[in-house]
């Protein structure tokens, strides 16, 4: 039987995670109030975010970027954007 969570993004209950997306505290709480579908759609803007602005993943101010910006996506708040890009069809 799939676990079903109430997401913070998306304000419905969906199918949650099968387990934690990392250890500690913050991945336990996204496991218990993020459903799948949301942290799906957080990895693809991760990645794009990642790629479109050239973030080198070795640097301590990048990783912490992306880490408020996961919390807001993630609480359904305006996450930034790259510049121009169009995604694929």
């Amino acid at each position: 039987m799939t676990r079903k969570v109430l997401c913070t993004r998306l304000n419905e209950e969906l199918p949650g995670l099968d387990a934690p997306p990392f250890p500690g505290p913050r991945g336990q709480e996204i496991f218990e109030t993020v459903s799948s579908k949301a942290w799906q759609d957080w990895s693809d803007l991760q990645t794009m975010l990642i790629n479109e602005k050239h973030l080198n993943m070795m640097d301590k101010e990048a990783r912490k970027y992306l880490n408020e910006q996961r919390d807001l996506f993630l609480k359904g708040g305006e996450v930034d954007r790259a510049e121009g890009y169009v995604p694929k069809a």
